[in-house]
């Protein structure tokens, strides 16, 4: 890996800035790309920019910025584009500072503003360079996430179209399945999920082999089936909302989509499950209702006192083979099973030998 550490003017930063929605933003004589396809988008408010500039101003310092040399001789931002937005959305005249445009200034005055050095550190490397770079700087600051981290490994003409379905604010993916999907657009979060149902948990090997595709189409499309078949199978109400977000909904989709399901009947026993207050994990009653395995619930547990309490009355007895075992020898369990029934309540409570217990609930 090869980092170099140059000044770069804001008269040279600012040269042929440009913002478009289609084409991206991009500054330095058009060789830099300010918003490559892992940056968030712009979030700076007006605080942060004035603070910006005010640094500017009086000659402080601004931090250090990052950028990546790529393979054509131009570059992106790694570290950076919020301030590279700020100085030159002021330079072009966006906004004021302290009641002044830019154009507003003394001759001098923006003299000084155009003569101010920025300190950027190039880097040339590998992709698995790049990737560790992008982590050791990462460090300080607002941590980028780790599908931020791949799209900048992986970028590309499939990231860049990837982007534009899922990765802005009011995407098509949020607007179809918002509801359904946790976390935040801008910060990569629903890509990583909709790469996440496709790969089935493959990110990056799904990542490396389409990353030169000419767009993501094929992941959009998965998505909307997804999302369609999802709507078709269960109620949404706003009382879900929490629960139905962050359900891993492409593995179910995957398993169930081509099967003849009862959505009544799954709705009601969706709305017996969320009053159960045994069921301590209700996102998992999506699956529970498909898979039929208890273990998507998170059946409450017996606590410590009514596992002592059976103890005590057992008088360290197994309740199935009789035999006489210590409290760390054996486990609780239900007498009647909580899918035949049975709560988890002290007059349900019994203790097992370990290999009773596990023969139970082999059965």
């Amino acid at each position: 890996m090869k980092i170099e550490l140059r000044e770069i003017s804001i008269s040279e930063l600012v040269s042929e800035y440009a913002d478009n929605q289609e084409n991206g933003v991009v500054a330095y004589g058009g060789k830099l790309d300010v918003r490559p396809p892992y940056q968030r988008e712009f979030v700076y408010g007006d605080k942060e920019r004035m603070a910006v500039i005010d640094t500017v101003m009086q000659g402080f310092p601004l931090n250090v910025m990052y950028w990546a040399v790529r393979d054509d001789g131009t570059y992106e931002i790694i570290d950076g584009q919020q301030r590279t937005i700020s100085i030159c959305q002021y330079v072009k005249g966006d906004f004021a500072y302290m009641f002044r445009y830019f154009h507003n200034l003394t001759q001098d005055e923006q003299q000084k503003i155009l003569d101010y050095k920025l300190m950027v550190y190039f880097c040339e490397g590998t992709d698995s360079e790049k990737l560790k770079w992008f982590e050791t700087i990462n460090i300080a600051g607002k941590e980028l996430t780790k599908q931020e981290l791949r799209n900048a490994v992986y970028s590309g003409s499939w990231v860049s179209d990837a982007k534009r379905y899922f990765s802005k604010n009011g995407c098509v993916a949020y607007q179809i399945g918002g509801k359904y999907l946790s976390g935040s657009a801008i910060r990569q979060e629903y890509l990583e999920t909709a790469i996440a149902w496709l790969s089935k948990g493959n990110i990056e090997v799904y990542m490396s082999q389409h990353q030169h595709d000419k767009n993501a189409l094929a992941l959009w499309q998965y998505f909307q089936s997804v999302i369609t078949w999802v709507e078709g199978t269960f109620v949404h109400t706003s009382e879900r909302q929490r629960i139905m977000k962050g359900v891993n909904w492409g593995e179910l989709y995957d398993t169930y989509h081509t099967q003849v399901l009862d959505t009544k009947a799954i709705e009601n026993e969706i709305r017996q499950l969320i009053l159960d207050d045994d069921v301590t994990n209700k996102k998992g009653i999506f699956a529970y209702v498909l898979t039929r395995k208890e273990k998507h619930l998170n059946i409450r547990a017996f606590s410590e006192a009514q596992k002592l309490a059976a103890y005590e009355r057992q008088q360290g007895v197994c309740a199935e083979c009789g035999g006489h075992f210590e409290l760390t020898q054996m486990e609780v369990d239900h007498i009647t099973p909580w899918h035949a029934g049975g709560r988890t309540i002290a007059d349900n409570c019994q203790m097992l030998c370990r290999e009773c217990n596990r023969r139970k609930s082999g059965k």
